[in-house]
């Protein structure tokens, strides 16, 4: 019985998200005063109350339609019974008026910081996350990219900027962000990387004290519990944390032949989260037993009890109160039941609202560019480059090999099945364990990159299957939609081999030239910042991409993929018409023509010690020229890493709470 329901609800969820665009089901809320509700959230008013829509689906008209008479949402929320559920304690209605921490977002470095804080039962702690709790649907890896259009996604979008994505939809970089309580670690694909020695060594050679990669190790392996067939007995991992790490257990054989044909190119077969050698190696992620833990469920579900950690789901913060004659931050400002509230912090406001929110939320409370405050009408605290850096990985999905082999990649249409969900239910053992299908991980060196020691310039993600691999008739198209591929483009360019096997390794451009910047589009909290990208300005990366690419088909060439028959599919892009197929001038259209972000945008709130003219924190990740202020998430790290970010977000999560204990004695826990 529950399997039938849990797979009708999942086919409902799959359903609701098919389309990007129709309306069907809505949620109401009354309102009171129109001046009293978030922008963000006026989708649509009619006859006085506020419309929250969901997708069009006929499946959604007629499951809702079959269950109002046995299930009433509290807040027109049908999903409600799914959601993981965090009450306040002692019949709390409502959070205090004052804690000693307040914390600002929820998502990996936040639930770690507010999980650590809260440890020490003397000290309270209060956690804002704009974004709702996760549920059961979340926990499936294969779902991750259906989450792309759901309302777990801050659904931002870079400024239209010429010569990039021009095969996306209104030639926009789509740039989702998690909006939940575990943030980003909700809807991504689970994939666990470090950095490089090198990157961390860097950034403390800057005076970035304590930033040092063997400073820095401590931290990831204080969160980590390994499982990873033996990887997990070397000196640099740790079983003894609360976030598992451990292989996919559904593989296809094409990752074996991608770490073939790697050690053939001399490539070998790694750990390559290991310090000492760069490599190939199979997926790390974080899960277990084939479900996804998120930053939530480690550090947040088994602590909900807990009296001093009081957590508000979808109560976005709106300003930070800080006293603009001793430059003390002393309290927030934050939304609940479309009232504006306020609490004050004892010790310290944190700011854990990620690379784009958090550099926002410093500006529109007065601390960033002083000439860009003033034109916004915003009184100027602290004049600091908030937003002026801003690095992002960007990847290219598009090189894709058709095979002769049948039945040897991921496809929708033989994954998502009843015996599929049967088995993901009784033992995580089933396809739906696979994150969007990737399976392996490789970095390399082009011939480009002008680094003297073995950090490389390129990721590639070697997939069990491609983009097309959602495509079958009356498949969801999640991973092309998630992306915001223009469908017109998308059906010329890989059409004729939509949902067959294939195979792909995706290029992540690790180290970029090119920056960009974040400013304010206006001073309402709730408008989306403008996002400037500038993605491929500085050639290098263009060319970067290329070589990138050259390296890919020679891992094609190689025995174990010529036995699977693996030939590259020459996209005909609308875009692209006049350059010759395979030409470098080709390639560098097909990349400007899909470029997709991996959502690693850093150093908005760049970390770097007094002095350093580009810095927003200092090493302590106190904000310069405000006390009691720190930002704790993945826009502090100043420079490009050779990782995912997630993963170092959580470690800065640690790292902070660590820093914070003993700025205020509170006993530290390792």
């Amino acid at each position: 019985m529950f399997l039938k329901l849990f797979f009708t609800l999942s086919i409902l969820f799959i359903g609701s998200i098919s389309s990007d665009t129709d309306e069907a089901v809505v949620e109401t809320v009354d309102i009171q005063e129109e001046n009293e509700i978030p922008n963000s959230f006026k989708a649509e008013t009619r006859n006085g109350k506020l419309l929250f829509s969901y997708p069009h689906s006929p499946i959604v008209d007629m499951v809702v339609q079959s269950q109002s008479a046995h299930y009433a949402s509290k807040n027109g929320d049908f999903f409600e019974f799914l959601r993981d559920p965090y009450p306040l304690p002692d019949g709390l209605k409502q959070p205090l008026q004052e804690y000693d921490f307040v914390i600002i977002g929820a998502g990996s470095a936040g639930s770690a910081l507010a999980s650590r804080l809260s440890e020490d039962r003397n000290t309270t702690v209060l956690l804002l996350e704009a974004g709702r709790t996760e549920m059961l649907l979340t926990d499936i890896p294969a779902l991750a990219p259906y989450f792309q259009s759901t309302d777990y996604t801050w659904q931002y979008y870079m400024e239209p900027q010429p010569g990039v994505c021009t095969g996306m939809q209104n030639q926009r970089c789509f740039w989702p962000r998690g909006k939940a309580v575990g943030g980003t670690s909700v809807i991504n694909y689970m994939i666990y990387t470090r950095g490089r020695p090198q990157d961390w060594d860097r950034i403390a050679a800057d005076g970035n004290y304590g930033w040092s990669y063997n400073e820095v190790l401590k931290y990831y392996m204080k969160s980590e519990k390994a499982n990873l067939k033996g990887f997990e007995k070397t000196y640099h991992r740790s079983r003894d944390g609360v976030m598992p790490v451990e292989f996919v257990p559904k593989k296809t054989k094409l990752v074996g032949a991608f770490l073939e044909a790697g050690r053939i190119l001399g490539h070998p077969t790694v750990d390559y989260n290991a310090p000492e050698t760069l490599g190939f190696g199979k997926v790390q992620v974080t899960q277990s037993g084939g479900r996804r833990q998120s930053a939530a469920k480690v550090f947040l579900h088994t602590h909900k009890k807990r009296k001093n950690l009081h957590i508000m789901p979808e109560t976005p913060a709106t300003k930070i109160l800080i006293d603009s004659e001793t430059k003390i931050a002393f309290g927030v400002e934050y939304v609940m039941n479309k009232r504006i509230h306020a609490v004050r912090a004892r010790k310290e406001v944190i700011l854990s609202a990620g690379p784009i929110a958090s550099p926002q939320l410093l500006m529109l409370s007065g601390v960033g560019p002083q000439e860009h405050l003033i034109s916004k009408g915003i009184p100027v605290v602290q004049d600091l480059p908030v937003g002026k850096t801003l690095y992002d990985h960007i990847c290219f999905p598009g090189l894709i090999f058709t095979l002769n082999k049948t039945g040897i990649s991921f496809t929708e249409s033989r994954s998502l099945t009843i015996p599929a969900f049967s088995d993901w239910l009784r033992d995580g053992d089933s396809v739906l364990s696979s994150p969007g299908a990737v399976e392996g991980i490789g970095y390399i060196k082009t011939p480009l990159s002008g680094d003297p020691e073995p950090v490389p310039d390129i990721e590639l993600i070697a997939i069990g299957g491609s983009i097309v691999s959602d495509g079958g008739p009356g498949d969801s198209k999640a991973v092309r939609r998630g992306m915001k591929i223009d469908d017109k483009l998308f059906n010329e360019a890989f059409g004729e081999i939509d949902n067959t096997d294939t195979w792909s390794a995706i290029p992540v451009l690790l180290h970029p030239k090119s920056v960009g910047y974040i400013e304010l589009m206006n001073d309402i909290p709730f408008h989306h910042p403008r996002m400037v990208g500038n993605y491929l300005t500085h050639q290098i990366d263009v060319a970067t991409f290329v070589a990138s690419i050259r390296h890919i088909q020679a891992l094609a060439d190689t025995e174990p993929f010529k036995k699977l028959g693996a030939k590259v599919h020459p996209a005909k892009f609308s875009t692209c018409q006049g350059t010759q197929f395979d030409s470098d001038e080709y390639w560098e259209c097909a990349v400007r023509t899909l470029t997709a972000t991996l959502h690693h945008q850093i150093a908005t709130c760049r970390m770097g010690p007094v002095g350093d003219p580009r810095a927003v924190v200092d090493p302590e990740l106190r904000v310069h020229g405000v006390q009691r202020l720190r930002v704790v998430d993945s826009s502090v790290i100043p420079r490009t890493v050779s990782a995912h970010t997630n993963a170092p977000a959580i470690m800065i999560g640690e790292k902070a709470a660590d820093l914070i204990k003993g700025t205020w004695g509170i006993p530290i826990k390792f």
